[in-house]
């Protein structure tokens, strides 16, 4: 097995795939409130955090290879923003014809694809006349996270230059930049203002995640020649911190660990990507596509297996019809994506 194995690939599409069975029970209000529902939605939690995770060791390292500034921005933007877009004006436009044909307003539509285009979901979450009724009346409410995405990728530079100034000191600054995160969360959890559960789930109190994943990156070489023990020690760690409460500081390390020994352990490859990098579709299309199967009765006609059954489907489906059409073009030729799963499909 080659010193650029690993199976990042493979962990972010079981990130993808829990949220979206997570959202796909929620949604559909199979167990409304319950014990499952709230077993998923710790798994969705830490899937997300997990996410962070992955981004901070890959976009930094990305960022290191970068020519410059430009060349780091371009390569985010062709990665993150095309297939983004197509998940925010597919739907909008859908709702303008049918506003158009009725009697709601076609500007509600635009603040829709204002707001949603420069990742400013919370502003206007809904589309006139789309999935009024049902539990959630979002149109992607999978999205928040988005937001957070880009703002690390923009702060990306300053911490790498930080990092850097820091010299021998460089885990100090991941230190700092964790122990940040944490007294944010702090803050937010004992403050009593009602802003305080949605800001502490910004950027400050994320940044932790990325932290830890900005750390893997700098001991790559390590956590591959250690995944075996980085696997066990972060599985421990996770499970002390989910359950025993004041241990909850050990969820970071605990899901970097984790993270890195599925990532580098041993066993098959399982290059997922080479048919096609659709992880991020999976994310970003999901939480739409179960909304229109929960309006059209599809949940309640086939039951939860049987919807959740026909989401995955036309989830994967959508997914890959993304990726072939929109991500891939939109990758420059020199893209690890691009090269693996054009080299798959000529063979």
């Amino acid at each position: 097995m080659g010193t650029t194995f690993n199976r990042f690939d493979l962990v972010r599409l079981m990130l993808a795939s829990w949220v979206f069975v997570y959202h796909a029970i929620v949604l559909s209000s199979a167990q409304p409130g319950g014990a499952i529902e709230g077993w998923l939605a710790i798994m969705a939690e830490l899937s997300i955090q997990g996410f962070f995770i992955v981004s901070g060791a890959l976009v930094f390292g990305s960022y290191e290879r970068s020519q410059g500034l430009v060349d780091y921005a371009e390569k985010r933007v062709r990665r993150l923003y095309p297939a983004y877009a197509v998940v925010i004006l597919v739907p909008a436009a859908i709702a303008a014809v049918y506003a158009l044909q009725s009697d709601q307003s076609v500007m509600d539509v635009l603040r829709y694809v204002g707001a949603n285009l420069i990742f400013l979901n919370f502003l206007e979450p809904n589309l006139p006349g789309v999935f009024e009724g049902q539990r959630f009346t979002e149109v992607n409410g999978a999205l928040w996270t988005l937001k957070i995405e880009v703002m690390f990728y923009l702060v990306l530079p300053l911490i790498a230059w930080l990092l850097a100034r820091l010299g021998k000191y460089w885990w100090a600054g991941i230190g700092a930049l964790t122990l940040m995160s944490f007294l944010w969360v702090e803050l937010m959890m004992s403050s009593e203002s009602a802003l305080a559960p949605v800001l502490g789930r910004q950027l400050p109190g994320q940044m932790m995640y990325f932290a830890a994943g900005i750390a893997l990156w700098k001991i790559w070489p390590i956590a591959r020649a250690q995944a075996t023990w980085f696997g066990v020690t972060g599985g421990v760690a996770l499970a002390l911190s989910l359950l025993i409460p004041g241990l909850e500081t050990l969820r970071v390390l605990g899901l970097a660990g984790l993270i890195a020994g599925l990532a580098f352990g041993p066993g098959p490859a399982m290059n997922v990507a080479s048919y096609g990098d659709v992880s991020y579709g999976i994310y970003i299309v999901h939480f739409p596509i179960v909304q229109m199967l929960v309006s059209v009765g599809a949940f309640t006609v086939l039951g939860i297996a049987g919807g959740l059954f026909l989401s995955a489907i036309l989830v994967v489906l959508t997914s890959y019809a993304l990726w072939w059409w929109v991500e891939k073009p939109a990758l420059r030729r020199d893209s690890h994506y691009k090269i693996i799963s054009t080299r798959k499909a000529l063979s």
